[in-house]
């Protein structure tokens, strides 16, 4: 029942910088973990999580360049992604690790 919304997502030049938002339709940040997935045509990866506590985790490849966190008075989920590089280019989404439904993603091309 809980759903999410992401946005944020754009064509981008190799290098460049995005940030990724994303709303859920009910506060979950101080009950479960939150991930960002990223959409490639065989997969959906998780590239980043933050547990309650605020602890997080990366995908090796996106480590050092992606930037997971959370404002609690908004109830907004960041996704900061600088040093873009194309392999970088998916639909990205956002969801509880544990429950919830899949909303639309929000796609980043990084292209020439």
């Amino acid at each position: 029942q809980v759903r999410f919304v992401e946005s944020g997502g754009d064509l981008v030049q190799p290098g460049g910088s995005l940030t990724l938002s994303c709303a859920p339709s009910e506060n979950l940040f101080s009950t479960y973990a939150m991930g960002w997935y990223r959409q490639v045509p065989e997969k959906r990866e998780l590239i980043a999580r933050m547990t309650v506590d605020g602890s997080t985790y990366y995908l090796e490849s996106v480590k050092g360049r992606f930037t997971i966190s959370r404002d609690n008075s908004k109830n907004i989920l960041y996704l900061q992604l600088n040093s873009l590089k194309l392999e970088d280019t998916a639909d990205y989404y956002c969801k509880s690790i544990r429950m919830g439904y899949w909303g639309q993603g929000t796609q980043v091309t990084v292209s020439v």
